[in-house]
């Protein structure tokens, strides 16, 4: 595969839906950014992505506010974290740490296949609040299957119509849902649409599309989700798209 890196794709002021544009190969590694460490603040902290998130950008040289209900539910220590609770429901439980914030990594999410608008309504409370802050950069978790995509295989494509998508339609929904309010905001955004997640280590080799639909995007480890949004924190040709990722 010819390498390019992540500046090689001009940016977009639009968010068409994904394309079969051709993907990119692996962004540079978090502690090779040329921007310097930042103040992040992570929003679901303790689940698979967030821990990912907050373990990368320490790594990285980064401050890390970790935001999360349960603190205990996140046993690490590092000088650079500060670990904090709050509820993205509620405000005024988190408003006051935007201060001084870089960036927002959301990270929140649900288990089960009941009906929720924690997706919608959480993501635009924080939306909302980055905005008061004067935040402007934000990453956003979604899913790949909320779009079948024309470029994977064809069982694939059906076991994702006809299975994923039915079984989980209400996460579905309100994920579209918060997809929409995204995008109609002046923030910085970025959503990532992963596919099939694992628990393996990062690797740091993957492939990648903006804008566009990922040709076989069947798996990646939460790790390397996190490995993207790290090192992706200021790269502006990420802002307002829609990411794909994927082995």
């Amino acid at each position: 595969m010819t390498q390019a890196s992540p500046s090689s794709q001009p940016s977009s002021s639009t968010q068409p839906s994904p394309s079969t544009q051709p993907s990119l190969s692996t962004p540079p590694s978090p502690t090779d950014q040329a921007s310097p460490p930042g103040h992040l603040l992570i929003i679901g902290a303790n689940g698979g992505i967030g821990r990912q998130c907050v373990e990368a950008a320490l790594a990285a040289g980064h401050h890390v506010t970790a935001l999360l209900r349960n603190p205990a539910n996140l046993p690490l220590t590092h000088p650079q974290l500060q670990i904090v609770k709050g509820d993205i429901l509620d405000p005024a439980t988190f408003s006051s740490h935007l201060a001084r914030i870089d960036a927002v990594i959301s990270a929140i999410g649900v288990k089960g296949t009941k009906p929720t608008t924690l997706y919608s309504r959480g993501n635009a409370i924080i939306l909302q609040e980055m905005k008061k802050a004067g935040v402007s950069r934000a990453f956003f978790i979604s899913a790949s299957a909320i779009e079948i995509s024309p470029v994977l295989p064809f069982y694939v494509k059906l076991a994702a119509k006809y299975i994923v998508q039915k079984i989980l339609r209400h996460m579905y929904a309100d994920l579209r849902k918060m997809e929409a309010e995204i995008k109609a905001s002046n923030a910085n955004w970025t959503i990532i649409r992963p596919p099939r997640l694992t628990d393996q280590p990062a690797t740091g080799h993957y492939r990648y599309s903006i804008n566009s639909f990922l040709k076989n995007c069947l798996k990646i480890s939460r790790a390397d989700v996190a490995h993207f949004i790290i090192a992706n924190i200021t790269n502006k040709t990420t802002y307002k798209s829609t990411i794909e990722i994927a082995y």
